[in-house]
């Protein structure tokens, strides 16, 4: 469309369309309407699938309802236990299909003499079955000399918060499935 040649009036007429606050607010409102009526379709799909009685979506959506975060747009689940973490792994690609290319981990531990940050995430990256590519930017606390030995160490592997890449339409899903298992409405959680 470029060798379309507006007169001046119509360039004119064009850029007023698009400036002030009422055209920002008709994009705006028209984005917001579109975005949660994805987010409404993605809910009513969870609780779909939670009338399916597969036990493991079961199991999955309340692991996320304990431990996850409660963003409306980002999937993130954070915890210590392997088997927890491995059993949301589990429901992540065989519940919901997500590939493990979508799925990320990062750990935070502490480090010392027993075990190094390698074998930590080695050990993360095998109870989530990813590969190191999906591993992101580990933090780890190496305690000084001085501390060690004073406190039992309760989480000798740290925590693993395992990550879906674009899971707006997971997060809901899973939303609209707690409710569904729950029998509750949270309006909140459409925005």
């Amino acid at each position: 469309m470029r060798d379309i040649r507006l007169t001046e009036e119509q360039a004119r007429a064009l850029r007023a369309a698009h400036r002030g606050p009422a055209a920002v607010a008709r994009r705006t409102g028209a984005w917001s309407t579109l975005c949660r009526r994805r987010r409404e379709r993605a809910q009513a799909e969870g609780r779909a699938a939670a009338r399916n009685g597969d036990p493991l979506h079961l199991a999955g959506c309340m692991l996320y309802w304990a431990e996850g975060a409660k963003d409306r747009n980002q999937l993130s689940f954070a915890n210590s236990d392997p088997a927890m973490v491995r059993t949301f792994c589990r429901f992540l690609r065989e519940s919901l299909r997500i590939p493990d290319e979508r799925i990320t981990i990062r750990v935070n531990a502490y480090t010392n003499g027993d075990l190094d940050a390698e074998a930590i995430e080695a050990h993360w990256l095998a109870v989530c079955g990813l590969p190191r590519a999906q591993l992101r930017k580990s933090v780890f606390d190496y305690r000084p000399a001085s501390s060690r030995g004073l406190r039992e160490r309760k989480l000798p592997y740290g925590v693993c918060t395992v990550k879906v890449t674009r899971s707006t339409a997971i997060v809901q899903h899973i939303y609209g499935a707690i409710q569904e298992y729950a029998g509750f409405d949270e309006p909140r959680w459409l925005g």
